[in-house]
């Protein structure tokens, strides 16, 4: 038996399978993962990616972080690809009872999964910085240079973690009840050495943990299924049943 048809075994056996997501997932949509970049950064910005999008950053330079942000952080054309829409099929049959990532493009909650733990937030979400009042993405993209809230002036933040900014604790704790309930864990896409986002896995104590991955992870022997193979390889091949 080949390891697809394992991962096939695996979830047709389970009933409460949680994904855990990085930003390879989304690589097949066209967003690219800002860590495999080589210099191009470097062509176009004076500071490095981890500098521009940082808290300190954001406050004592806005003017430069949102040329950066802009140009760099928004693929507001990018569609879900087939993994997305894998795990948000699975989760209307009840298979699926939680999605957790890193990721801040948005792409699951579109391609329908409705129960989503977004550990580093969403550029989907915006919000003054004073009075707390909600934007849409497009009044990021449409405003020339800092945006500013129309309500009281003051500059609007994307509902995203920044650099020395902690985890949202709500969602850090619906993610940690939703792993620690199930009885399959899926990871896929992330290399797991950002933390504290990479330690969640910890909190698994269910039947099945799979890696899925192009690269190696610090967590692949204690995988129970390990496939170090392209998602195009692996997805079209499952069956949502």
């Amino acid at each position: 038996m080949d390891k697809i048809e394992q991962l096939q075994q695996i979830i047709d056996s389970s009933h409460k399978i949680v994904f855990f997501t990085g930003a390879g997932v989304s690589t097949d949509s066209g967003i690219p993962d800002f860590r495999s970049v080589d210099g191009l950064y470097n062509q176009q910005y004076a500071y490095p990616p981890e500098t521009i999008i940082s808290h300190s950053f954001f406050v004592h330079d806005p003017e430069e972080f949102y040329r950066f942000y802009k140009d760099r952080m928004l693929y507001l054309d990018a569609k879900p690809n087939a993994v997305h829409r894998f795990m948000a099929d699975l989760e209307k049959i009840g298979k699926c009872s939680g999605v957790i990532t890193q990721n801040i493009d948005g792409l699951h909650t579109l391609a329908g999964s409705k129960k989503v733990y977004e550990l580093h937030g969403s550029v989907l979400n915006n919000y003054c910085t004073r009075c707390g009042k909600y934007f849409p993405v497009e009044t990021i993209v449409n405003a020339e240079g800092v945006p500013h809230c129309d309500q009281c002036g003051a500059i609007i933040k994307p509902d995203v973690v920044l650099y020395e900014e902690p985890l949202n604790q709500s969602v850090l704790s619906g993610a940690i009840d939703t792993i620690e309930e199930a009885d399959t864990l899926i990871v896929l896409g992330t290399s797991l050495v950002v933390y504290p986002a990479a330690g969640l896995i910890n909190y698994f104590r269910g039947d099945n943990l799979v890696l899925i991955n192009r690269s190696t992870t610090p967590y692949d022997r204690k995988a129970d299924l390990h496939i170090q193979a392209s998602f195009s390889d692996v997805f079209p091949k499952l069956i949502v049943r």
